[in-house]
């Protein structure tokens, strides 16, 4: 019986989630001084320390310092937030989330579904905002931020890659959900788009974004999905003939040089190919004839609808 107790106890330590400050501070976005200072002057979360005194929090600490955040991103002062009871903080934080245009609460919304891999407060956020914003919308200003920050807090060791994955695919099937609402208007020539993701690219929601842009205007589209071999691209390309191709560069495992990934992709194609993607956002890409690079949703749709 002792032993299967001192198991258990194990397990339910071993289990328990720890973060530092400066994971705290990747995930809040608040800085490590700031998140301390709220310590000293207000006793904000104080953080847990282990057997050897190392200061960390757990995922309970990160859930109240999100919901902090949250009310003093929409206008509460610290000193006010710091005499409330956790309960109602909590309370005031729901009665913002109803507010579906508050992009910083749905994205904290998400955050805390994430933590939980609670699947249904996932998608209903999802569903909601989508709902009342639109897809577009709900695209710019909640979710590739939120895919841009969870990207970087996996890739730092923040959060588990399970988060990660957990995160994209629910987003991933809820853009095939509205791909397939799109009633495709009439176009008496429409141009043929040639979409995928070159080696070492896996995350598909801009490119499934763009398939619903290029639908919503008309336009025909090729969807090969994640991870096409470089050395596939010309038979593909042959066999389709398109007007364009278009790729979408957001995972950090391509590395900073995106121009050799964009110039071993241009070597195998010889239409004209549009890039997206936050990695173009945040590195210079090498002007080239036809290449257009789309730095955000609104390049995005700006050229798919001048077409």
């Amino acid at each position: 019986m002792f032993f299967k107790q001192t198991c258990l106890t194990f397990v339910v330590q071993y289990s328990v989630k720890k973060f530092s400050i400066s994971d705290i501070e990747g995930l809040i976005g608040i800085k490590a001084h700031t998140i301390r200072a709220w310590e000293i002057r207000y006793n904000l979360v104080p953080p847990k320390r282990t057997l050897t005194n190392i200061r960390y929090y757990d995922e309970e600490d990160l859930k109240s310092l999100l919901n902090i955040v949250a009310l003093n991103e929409n206008g509460y002062k610290i000193s006010k937030i710091a005499k409330m009871s956790k309960k109602q903080i909590s309370d005031l934080v729901t009665q913002l989330k109803a507010d579906w245009n508050n992009d910083s609460v749905q994205m904290l919304s998400l955050s805390n579904a994430t933590i939980d891999y609670d699947e249904e407060v996932f998608s209903n956020t999802l569903a909601g905002c989508i709902d009342e914003m639109g897809l577009i919308k709900t695209m710019d200003l909640v979710l590739f931020p939120f895919m841009k920050k969870v990207g970087m807090l996996w890739q730092t060791g923040a959060i588990d890659p399970s988060h990660e994955h957990f995160a994209s695919n629910l987003i991933r099937d809820r853009i095939i959900v509205e791909i397939d609402k799109v009633e495709k208007p009439h176009r008496e020539e429409p141009k043929r788009f040639l979409l995928f993701l070159p080696e070492a690219e896996m995350h598909e929601a801009g490119l499934l974004f763009a398939r619903y842009l290029l639908k919503s205007c008309g336009q025909e589209t090729l969807y090969l999905g994640s991870e096409i071999p470089y050395s596939d691209l010309k038979k593909i390309v042959a066999a389709y003939k398109p007007d364009y191709s278009f790729i979408v560069l957001t995972s950090l495992n391509l590395g900073k040089d995106i121009n050799k990934v964009v110039g071993k992709v241009m070597d195998n194609l010889n239409v004209p190919l549009l890039v997206a993607g936050s990695l173009i956002s945040e590195f210079d890409i090498l002007v080239k004839d036809q290449l257009t690079p789309l730095k955000n949703v609104c390049d995005m749709v700006e050229f798919l609808e001048d077409l």
